[in-house]
């Protein structure tokens, strides 16, 4: 986040810089905390409308879409699998 913005506005600066993609972001799903050696990364997961029609990878190395069945089919660090398994209603691991 930068400097006086809001998850929100963050969320839609990061989509739209990464992907191309401009998005409307909705209600809090989830939040996860996961403490690693030297630091703590904070996930909030929020639901997400894709207001453009395609998405273009500018910023990053790769995406892909994905079923939520599928996801055990990839690999996440350990604060993007605590939030996964939130998003999943799974037991934590």
């Amino acid at each position: 986040m930068e400097a006086g913005e809001t998850d929100s506005q963050a969320l839609e600066r990061e989509v739209r810089h990464r992907l191309g993609a401009d998005i409307a972001v909705g209600r809090l799903i989830s939040f996860a905390s996961h403490p690693y050696e030297h630091y703590i990364v904070d996930l909030f997961l929020y639901e997400c409308v894709l207001k453009s029609p395609t998405l273009e990878a500018k910023n990053v190395n790769a995406y892909e879409w994905v079923t939520s069945a599928d996801f055990d089919k990839h690999s996440f660090t350990p604060a993007d699998e605590a939030s996964m398994t939130k998003l999943l209603g799974l037991p934590d691991k």
